[in-house]
């Protein structure tokens, strides 16, 4: 199976689906459903055909595909996936099925049509797949970019209060990113002997003033993606106007490519601009963690509150990638997977209280879970991975991205722990407001809120849950998948992990 061209049928397999979707008449909303449920479920058989394909012990770019494209520029459509990009390939496939069942009734609510809704959700997993796939530089700046556009739509037309506003600035501050992206590229097809194949660029020297120009063009781009503090103020806006299923997606997978951009780009073809920035990114990073924490606790909007836990988790993730060890890049590799599925287990499950409330403000909860005992139980236990809570997955990476900050820099890692204490002060007081004390009155004349978790919404959160603690208990499959990329990533940038120091152990026991 290794000849199989897996990441070109899985790039183009999801547009060929939202082609048939599209043309599908809008009378039969339920066919659009059952016909992307079922193309989405075709690409995540797919992916788990080629995760057991993976070699581990392999090549460090595996499926290697290329094909002609523009050869006056250089560039072809070649495509490739590491480990890291492997593990994010498998985190769309497995989030897109349970989020288009999650969002069955989304564009119904908006009015507006149920087969270009679910189109748009498959185009979005096109351009996610072909963006983590991507092993030419200008192919990834290409689907870098596209990706807006179907999350644009989705945003703007199937979105609720002040959608249009998120919408634009979503777009506007991505597309500033990718201009500063764009300059970056042309300076590296003309240092790299126009060229920009990225196996053959991680070869080429270039001189250290330019390194750091290009470095910077690549790093903004990818900080307003993730986003990193200062450039975080599009992702509450766009997460709480989002629907909840785009807004999974949004944060769960959109969001990565940023972090992933910089392990993929910004260090190997950067190295000495990279450890040069490093206490910067730290900086950035151990901003993000505190001062988005702090702005969770204060946040009154459901979705506003979930997207400004993400900015803090992005923090923790920016910390792992710049602290330049193995055991804190393994732990922010895991993070992205990990984050994306408790938080997008977090988000679907708050739209389902959104949409049987109609409202997205915690003040108008209050005690639900005495009337939706099972979804209050499900909204918890994605609170508690949410704050990393031993036991569930996202705590494993974050523990070891503090454990490899702290071998290297521990004030760095001593004050990224105060994050976790104010996220378990955001995360507990979400839910004590929404779904325990006292009952609001106004909710026993909902007749929605008497409803608990139907049939398709148990199928959506369980199998979040299940990951999340498998992950939580046994992340050996998944760190075997990600060690060696790291590791190549670590000797890209000329770093190596400190000795352990069992000297002063030793004399310390005596």
């Amino acid at each position: 199976m290794s000849d199989f061209p897996f990441l070109s049928v899985l790039t183009v397999a999801p547009l060929v689906g939202a082609l048939v979707v599209v043309l599908l008449p809008r009378r039969r909303p339920e066919l659009a459903k059952q016909v992307a449920l079922g193309w989405s479920l075709l690409v995540l058989a797919l992916s788990v055909v080629m995760w057991v394909s993976f070699q581990v012990d392999g090549d460090r770019l595996q499926f290697r595909e290329s094909y002609p494209w523009i050869p006056t520029w250089g560039v072809n459509f070649t495509f490739a996936a590491d480990g890291i990009a492997l593990v994010m390939l498998m985190l769309i496939a497995v989030l897109v099925p349970l989020v288009i069942l999650a969002s069955w009734h989304d564009a119904e609510s908006s009015k507006r049509s149920v087969p270009v809704y679910f189109a748009l959700l498959l185009v979005l997993e096109c351009t996610m797949i072909g963006v983590f796939a991507a092993a030419d530089v200008f192919l990834f700046y290409v689907f870098f970019e596209v990706m807006l556009v179907p999350m644009y739509f989705l945003i703007g037309s199937y979105g609720g209060h002040q959608r249009q506003y998120a919408a634009v600035k979503f777009f506007l501050y991505s597309l500033v990113g990718g201009l500063f992206m764009l300059a970056a590229v042309v300076g590296l097809w003309v240092v790299g002997g126009k060229t920009l194949d990225w196996q053959t660029l991680t070869q080429v020297d270039i001189s250290t003033g330019t390194e750091r120009w290009l470095f910077l063009g690549f790093f903004l781009a990818f900080a307003i993606k993730a986003p990193f503090f200062p450039f975080h103020t599009w992702l509450p806006d766009a997460g709480g106007a989002a629907p909840a299923g785009a807004a999974a997606l949004l944060v769960g997978v959109l969001d990565k490519v940023g972090t992933f951009g910089i392990l993929r780009y910004c260090l190997p073809l950067f190295p000495e601009a990279s450890k040069w920035f490093a206490p910067w990114a730290l900086a950035l990073g151990l901003i993000g963690i505190i001062y988005a924490a702090l702005l969770a606790v204060g946040q009154s909007d459901l979705k506003r509150l979930v997207s400004y836990t993400s900015i803090a988790h992005f923090g923790f993730i920016g910390v792992g990638i710049f602290a330049f060890t193995t055991q804190a890049g393994t732990g922010a590799v895991l993070y992205m997977l990990n984050h994306g599925l408790a938080t997008g287990l977090l988000f679907l499950v708050v739209g389902m209280l959104i949409a049987r409330r109609g409202s997205a403000l915690i003040k108008d909860f209050g005690g639900a879970g005495k009337l939706m005992p099972l979804l209050a139980g499900v909204l918890f236990f994605a609170g508690l991975a949410s704050l990393a809570l031993p036991g569930t997955a996202p705590f494993v990476s974050e523990f070891l991205v503090l454990i490899g900050t702290f071998t290297v820099n521990k004030p760095v890692a001593v004050i990224a722990t105060l994050g976790i204490i104010l996220a378990a002060a955001y995360v507990l007081w979400m839910v004590q407001r929404t779904t325990q004390g006292t009952l609001n009155p106004e909710l026993t004349g909902i007749e929605a809120m008497r409803r608990d978790l139907s049939l398709r919404e148990k199928v959506v959160v369980a199998p979040l849950i299940a990951l999340v603690l498998l992950l939580g208990f046994y992340p050996k499959p998944v760190t075997d998948v990600i060690n060696p990329a790291v590791q190549a990533t670590m000797q890209d940038v000329g770093k190596t992990d400190p000795a352990p120091e069992v000297g002063s152990v030793q004399e310390a026991s005596r």
